[in-house]
């Protein structure tokens, strides 16, 4: 019936409905990839499931995962169990979760890729100025050296210490590198040998996961709580902090005030240092001068105190004396004058007969 149904539809619809059979086909499908997957993720295996469960220390939430396992797969030959909507909107928000974490990681990736690059092209960088250094070098001490006439010796030597020099530089580069690479390979070993470990506890744990879900829902709350009660303890030592901050910063202030002000007195201190020397010095100046002036203080007064004043009579005959003598002076500077014109007189006489007598 449905057939001579579609038979008697005309080929536009018949079109509309195959398209629309196309598009839900391929939900289907989707959806159906997207169970399996689920399913085979969430599905563990057989002969781990068996060792785990039989062990004496198992936890109680693997054995009775292993019956509701067996109940389900006895039961699925009776008749077949679909999923609910909210178990396919679960699914659907885990796939949707899974598919943000993988973008996630390819930008991590590209970030990470990214910034490789920047440092290799920064490295180029580096290793192209060092070039350009070692070019503009070689040119500054060899090239001019040798295209001068003079100096072929010297720019021979040169050019040898130079090549020595670089080789030597290279050396040491290469034992550098060499040993770097040694302690990286070490490192790489490491890692390797770490993500080896890695893989096998992700390996268990992927088996493990779905036992530990519940477990570790639980300790996520209790360690919830913790995380809440340290945030609010974190709170109250960040408001504390702040007061000891604000405490600290008027303490620094004052500190920095206290460090000017005695700056600032020692300072002082020095140059009343130097006043109080300079005001010694001319203290000891000042009593040098003082023992001078009282030396020649008792001198005088030595001298006053031995002091005798003459008689009237002895002082009235040295003034007669001292008058006399004076009087005789001016006689004897006249008579002088006198004997010095008369000199004169007979000298000009003289030459005149001295003369006469020369022109006879």
């Amino acid at each position: 019936m449905a057939e001579r149904g579609l038979a008697a539809l005309p080929l536009p619809q018949l079109r509309a409905q195959l398209r629309e059979a196309r598009y839900a086909n391929a939900l289907l499908r989707t959806e159906v990839e997207m169970f399996e997957k689920w399913y085979c993720k969430m599905e563990p295996s057989g002969p781990l499931l068996q060792l785990l469960t039989e062990a004496p220390d198992a936890p109680p939430e693997l054995t009775q995962t292993r019956g509701r396992y067996k109940s389900k797969l006895h039961g699925a030959t009776d008749y077949f169990v679909g999923l609910t909507a909210e178990q396919k909107c679960e699914l659907a928000e885990r796939e949707l979760a899974e598919m943000k974490d993988e973008i996630q990681r390819l930008k991590d990736d590209s970030e990470q890729t990214l910034q490789d690059l920047e440092a290799v092209i920064e490295e180029a960088d580096v290793w192209w100025a060092d070039v350009k250094k070692a070019i503009s070098d070689f040119e500054k001490d060899i090239i001019s050296t040798i295209s001068s006439k003079k100096g072929s010796i010297i720019a021979s030597e040169k050019l040898l210490r130079y090549m020595e020099e670089k080789n030597r530089q290279r050396d040491l580069l290469r034992e550098k590198l060499c040993l770097k690479n040694y302690l990286l390979k070490g490192y790489k070993k490491k890692l390797q040998q770490q993500l080896r470990q890695g893989l096998q506890k992700e390996q268990m744990g992927e088996t493990l996961c779905e036992v530990r879900l519940q477990q570790l829902q639980v300790r996520n709350a209790q360690y919830q709580e913790k995380i809440d009660e340290k945030n609010q303890e974190l709170l109250q030592l960040k408001l504390t902090s702040g007061k000891t901050v604000q405490v600290l910063n008027f303490y620094k202030r004052k500190l920095q005030d206290a460090m000017e002000m005695s700056t600032s007195l020692m300072k002082d201190i020095s140059q009343r240092k130097e006043l109080l020397g300079k005001i010694e010095r001319e203290a000891a100046l000042v009593e040098e001068q003082r023992a001078e002036a009282e030396s020649v203080n008792w001198q005088l007064r030595k001298q006053l105190s031995d002091y005798s004043v003459p008689s009237v009579l002895s002082y009235v005959q040295k003034k007669v004396a001292v008058t006399d003598l004076k009087n005789s002076l001016k006689a004897w500077e006249r008579k002088a004058a006198v004997a010095e014109m008369t000199l004169q007189s007979y000298c000009r006489a003289w030459n005149q007969v001295k003369m006469s007598g020369n022109q006879q």
